[in-house]
């Protein structure tokens, strides 16, 4: 497959980046959106049409890993039928590994569907301990428990595993990579190599910029997290809550901890003794882990909005050598994948519907603190499905191959 991805806008939604394709026709999409495909940004409702995107993307340019070879092998995906296993679908797909055979594996409640992958139509099998006989790689999107129960039986047969969950991430047998941050990384990996956290991901690729310019102090962030964080679960209730509400019913709270329809909650994870969540935590711990910084002050607070897809911070940083914002963002700019997209005077800064469907990161409203010399503060935004999840997956196994790592030491 060839080509890139579009976003396929109907009468009731745009995205400023994106070009409809020729089968985008508005007639064809019902009046209220399906939460199972459909995007909800404001007050309006988008449709995506997912095609391959264009591999020449600033996000896959990264001189250490050259896009010039196909190989093929047997690749797994585990959790396939959750919102992020159908990206990582997609992303592989698109990506320059060619699987000559495909496993997907899900839940026992799963097992049977039909699910498309390319030309082919594969059914779901359910995920055991012996599903990995004969399998290169295996990308996990399953869940914690289930990487925990499941991934040491793929390394045992012989498959390298990429996880999305947080199980792995702090385990010091395990790297915590972003390609363009560390893949260096990857060099000392055992079998297991885990996807970071999705705010996390998009965080570390400015902050990777600003300390090799200037050396990082303390990081603060506050997030802005979609309802996808949560899962298709998540952009179901979204959905259902936000019907709801404009139909005056009793708003749900299940997979959320507060109604979540035009409503900020400031509760992602559970709730430590210290007053942070785990959510806030990881972005702690697992910066320092990225960065190869085990002392770097940091704090976060993380909030869920009613936004289906794409997650939004705001960060502060303290240098330790004073930057200008034009020194900042030129800086930004050299990570491959994080686009400085940042002219007030022209309204200019990404928001969510800049970064649904795109591999890249987006960062704008880079500004120097007027109080405090050193001081930088900035807004970043991604595709939390696809940047903080699948994309960095795939990008994992392609830097695994093209590093001669894809094997079990």
């Amino acid at each position: 497959m060839s080509g890139t991805r579009w976003a396929c806008i109907p009468a009731w939604g745009n995205l400023s980046h994106a070009t409809p394709t020729a089968t985008a026709d508005p007639a064809s999409f019902p009046a209220y959106p399906d939460p199972k495909t459909d995007c909800h940004f404001g007050n309006r409702f988008c449709r995506l049409a997912i095609c391959p995107r264009n591999r020449q993307s600033s996000a896959f340019a990264h001189p250490k890993w050259p896009k010039t070879q196909t190989f093929t092998m047997h690749i797994a995906i585990a959790g396939a039928t959750g919102a992020v296993g159908r990206e990582m679908i997609r992303e592989l797909l698109s990506s320059s590994l060619t699987c000559d055979e495909i496993t997907l594996l899900a839940s026992s409640r799963s097992a049977g569907r039909e699910l498309a992958f390319g030309d082919r139509t594969v059914i779901v099998k359910e995920l055991t301990h012996d599903s990995f006989e004969g399998v290169d790689l295996a990308l996990f999107s399953a869940g914690g428990e289930r990487s925990i129960e499941f991934a040491p039986s793929a390394v045992k047969a012989g498959c390298v595993v990429v996880d999305n969950s947080s199980a792995w991430r702090m385990d010091d047998n395990c790297p915590l990579v972003v390609p363009e941050v560390n893949a260096a990384d990857l060099e000392w990996h055992k079998g297991i190599i885990a996807n970071p956290n999705c705010s996390t991901i998009q965080m570390v690729l400015p902050l990777r910029a600003l300390h090799d310019a200037a050396g990082l102090k303390r990081v603060i962030v506050s997030t802005y997290q979609s309802a996808s964080g949560a899962g298709q679960a998540g952009i179901d209730e979204l959905f259902e809550c936000t019907r709801a509400a404009l139909a005056g019913e009793e708003l749900p709270a299940n997979k959320f901890s507060r109604p979540i329809a035009f409503d900020a909650i400031p509760h992602i994870g559970d709730f430590t003794d210290t007053g942070y969540t785990t959510e806030e935590q990881k972005m702690l711990y697992e910066t320092r882990k990225i960065l190869g910084l085990p002392t770097l002050a940091a704090s976060a607070t993380c909030v869920r909005v009613p936004v289906a897809r794409g997650h939004l911070e705001a960060v502060t940083v303290d240098l330790e050598n004073p930057l200008t914002a034009d020194e900042a963002r030129a800086a930004m700019a050299s990570i491959p994948g994080l686009v400085v997209m940042d002219d007030p005077s022209e309204l200019r800064f990404p928001v969510a519907r800049d970064c649904v469907g795109s591999p890249d990161t987006f960062v704008g409203r880079v500004r120097e603190d007027e109080c405090l010399p050193g001081t930088l503060h900035f807004w970043v935004v991604s595709d939390n499905l696809l940047k903080g999840a699948a994309t960095n997956a795939v990008q994992i196994a392609e830097a695994l191959h093209d590093k001669n790592l894809l094997r079990v030491p």
